[in-house]
């Protein structure tokens, strides 16, 4: 498989709109692509999925580790592929560039085309996109123009190509496609009525004014390896998912669908929990949709009986919400007491370094995860103590989180499955246990 990246000197410079945009002209072109972002973003791969018609993927050395983050990238369904960096090129962890764009591209030997959005400026640009390529390690071979008029495409082309010797792919011209954004990053691909139509758009405008044929020429082969899936379990897996649930890292559902039977099913519009051994309520905007979950009181009702009676879960940021007595002021599962609550910032942001301070179906007492946590919401149990002790990755401020009823385990923090494969096998493990009847409830 051959790949590339496209990246830009920071957020905000358009980079999804050109992601999306190259994927779906390179596929109505008749190449056979599939997308990935680097970071922990849910958000942006539901895009790339749209765009590829294939479940899209995460690169992230923090969540994965580096084989599996190579892992990830072996999942990948195509001849080519398109990354959509995270961020500015050289942003990483705390005042780094570790596990940045530019650092994953290195380790992966990719490519990158730089979308650069001038700002007020001219002649300008062109040090500053120099002084990007010129960086040790930097993998960066071609630029693309964005939101500028074809005048302005034309005056800046030459000059950059001149002095610093990158290729100038085309540009993306001024236009009203931008997506919606919300607290957490842009509305869900999967709210927009016309989604298709708009990113049919963006790719016909690629296809007039970028150099696809060039960009395919700068692409190369990508360093991805084999998942070494575990031997296959008798468990029983429900996942939540629907415009309220879904934020999963694909890699997660994938080890799972490899080494248990998974069923999805909605909290909005189905009547009951499936027949399961292990509920997984992923991330995602419950908050958005509290209404609307508040009215699936059957829906609710059977996912606190499962838990009342033993039944394993397993649940993440948007999850855990879902399994407090209220979000707002909407009733919820109430399987902790206590209220999630919205604020005006973000609470958590960013990669974290998790210690188990008890035993819990991700592991025993001391036990370390990497993670990452993004949230706006406030939300602590009453009735449970904190499984897990976290700190700021490369930082010093430390807090608790993650809340374990009976048979139950939640809280805030996202973990991939790839990067935490003993936490992975210590769950099912534990659910295995569970269906054995040999554990303490």
């Amino acid at each position: 498989m051959k790949g590339i990246m496209i990246t830009a000197p920071s957020s905000g410079s358009g980079k999804t709109m050109v992601t999306i945009g190259v994927i779906k002209a390179l596929r109505d072109t008749g190449f056979n692509v599939c997308g990935f972002k680097t970071g922990p973003d849910y958000i942006d791969t539901s895009f790339i999925s749209r765009a590829s018609g294939k479940e899209a993927g995460n690169l992230d050395m923090h969540l994965q580790g580096q084989v599996g983050m190579k892992q990830s990238l072996g999942l990948g369904e195509g001849e080519y592929c398109i990354i959509e960096g995270a961020m500015g090129y050289f942003d990483g962890i705390y005042n780094t560039y570790e596990n940045s764009s530019f650092h994953i591209a290195k380790i992966l030997s990719v490519n990158s085309i730089l979308v650069y959005t001038p700002q007020n400026e001219m002649f300008s640009a062109v040090p500053k996109i120099k002084g990007m390529a010129d960086f040790p390690g930097s993998t960066i071979k071609g630029v693309i123009l964005n939101r500028v008029s074809e005048k302005m495409f034309h005056l800046l082309k030459d000059p950059i190509e001149k002095f610093t010797g990158l290729h100038v792919l085309g540009f993306v011209p001024i236009s009203d496609l931008e997506f919606k954004s919300r607290h957490l990053g842009l509305v869900q691909s999967v709210e927009i009525s016309d989604i298709n139509s708009r990113i049919q758009k963006i790719a016909d405008i690629i296809k007039q004014n970028i150099n696809l044929s060039l960009l395919i020429k700068l692409m190369a082969d990508v360093k991805a390896l084999p998942v070494d899936y575990p031997s296959r379990r008798n468990i029983k897996v429900a996942v939540a998912r629907d415009k309220a649930f879904s934020f999963y890292y694909r890699e997660n559902l994938n080890i799972l669908s490899r080494c248990c039977d998974v069923v999805f099913f909605s909290p909005l519009t189905d009547t009951r929990l499936p027949q399961c051994d292990l509920l997984y309520l992923g991330g995602g905007y419950p908050e958005v949709f509290k209404d609307e979950l508040a009215l699936n009181t059957s829906m609710l009702a059977s996912i606190k009986a499962f838990a009342d009676r033993g039944g394993c879960i397993f649940a993440e940021g948007g999850g855990f919400m879902y399994l407090m007595d209220y979000i707002e002021d909407c009733k919820m599962a109430g399987v902790f007491k206590g209220k999630a609550t919205m604020t005006d910032k973000l609470q958590q942001f960013g990669y974290i370094d998790i210690k188990l301070k008890k035993d819990c179906m991700l592991g025993k007492v001391g036990d370390k995860l990497t993670g990452h946590e993004f949230h706006k919401s406030v939300a602590m149990a009453q009735n449970a103590d904190t499984v897990y002790s976290i700190t700021k990755t490369k930082g010093d401020k430390t807090w608790s989180c993650g809340y374990k009823y009976k048979n139950v385990l939640a809280g805030y923090p996202h973990i991939s499955f790839f990067g935490n494969i003993n936490s992975f096998l210590s769950m099912l493990d534990y659910v295995d246990k569970s269906k054995e009847g040999s554990l303490c409830i």
